[in-house]
């Protein structure tokens, strides 16, 4: 843009100094928040962003001790290389949030279980097996457009994406892009900690453990692998329409992370522009980030906010990620959390809020 990106002056009488200053003290704010970032939290391993939490599974990759309950699935990389990760980052809800009064706030109530409501769970999986054994060409575009980010900038950042489009339609000025950016990023932010919260208090399990657990020694139908196709397998053999390197995500299932975040997004995005119209499509090929051939590319339509965040939330389930309670209840979540977040960004946007501790 023209800028030149050495200048480091911190003169408040200037747009660069203003600039400097005002990164710097949200750096400063945000530097001991709870992420521990520098590594420095006491109960650490010293590395930036490790658990101090003394968090650890109840289930051995290899074996399912309590099939509610989360498990590590090892991964083969690309190289052939095998390496099992731990929960990512189980101290999250000890981030500072952003608009919350507490990452539990609106923590849901608990998922199924085996013990307590073994018929409504075992329902759920049914129904995620039936997804896994039937896909059609949109359906894995639209998990794979969902999975991708798009490229890998997860959900915070796939709906900043989305928030360029308004920009772009609506012709923003700075002003309201400021406004906007600060406002998807900061909800994104305090639903993930949410997010965090449920999945580390309930520490439920995924997929992968409650097919092995309910279907172990039967034979079911199932993808087939980069193949592509489906072909009958023990249920131990089981996979989710997902790459061998990146199986499922590494923490617990309930809530899902990809429906909180969007249901939080996508409402806040709805009451900026007072509309749930979006009106975009995405143009995508089918299989190209699961199966070895990329097949035709197909158009998903993405016509308001609410349908755009139910579609990624639906697409979890379809990958094999989460069973479908993870999904809808996740999306309850981020709609409230919005909802009640709102005045407090209309406060920023006004002049009203009152100075941060």
């Amino acid at each position: 843009m023209g800028y030149d990106p050495s200048i480091v002056s911190s003169d408040p009488t200037t747009p660069e100094g203003v600039g400097n200053l005002a990164s710097q003290a949200v750096i400063a704010y945000r530097q001991n928040d709870g992420a521990n970032q520098l590594g420095n939290e006491i109960g650490g391993d010293g590395k930036p962003y490790s658990d101090y939490t003394y968090y650890q599974p109840v289930n051995p990759p290899d074996k399912i001790i309590d099939p509610d309950r989360w498990q590590p699935i090892t991964f083969t990389m690309p190289d052939g290389k095998q390496i099992t990760p731990g929960f990512l980052t189980p101290q999250w809800y000890r981030v500072k949030p952003f608009a919350l009064e507490s990452c539990a706030q609106f923590r849901p109530g608990p998922p199924p279980k085996t013990t307590t409501d073994d018929a409504t769970l075992r329902k759920e999986v049914d129904q995620v097996l039936k997804y896994n054994a039937t896909l059609t060409k949109e359906q894995k575009a639209i998990v794979e457009f969902m999975r991708d980010g798009p490229r890998s900038t997860g959900q915070s950042g796939h709906w900043l994406r989305f928030a360029q489009d308004v920009s772009r339609r609506d012709k923003h000025d700075l002003d309201q892009d400021v406004k906007l950016y600060f406002v998807i990023a900061n909800v994104a932010s305090d639903a993930f900690i949410s997010c965090w919260e449920t999945k580390r208090y309930y520490d439920s399990s995924r997929p992968w453990t409650l097919i092995r657990h309910y279907y172990q020694g039967q034979k079911i139908v199932g993808w087939a692998g980069v193949d592509g196709g489906t072909k009958e397998m023990l249920g131990d053999d089981w996979h989710p329409y997902s790459p061998l390197s990146f199986i499922t995500p590494p923490f617990p299932g309930y809530t899902s992370g990809h429906a909180t975040v969007s249901g939080a997004c996508s409402k806040t995005l709805e009451l900026f522009t007072g509309t749930d119209k979006y009106g975009f499509a995405e143009r995508r090929r089918h299989c190209e980030l699961t199966e070895r051939e990329a097949g035709d590319f197909v158009m998903l339509d993405l016509p308001t906010w609410s349908g755009t965040a139910e579609l990624a939330a639906l697409s979890r389930a379809m990958g094999g990620y989460h069973i479908p309670i993870d999904n809808t209840v996740g999306l309850e979540v981020g709609r409230k959390l919005a909802v009640w977040s709102w005045p407090k960004y209309q406060e920023y946007f006004s002049g009203t809020a009152k100075v941060r501790d």
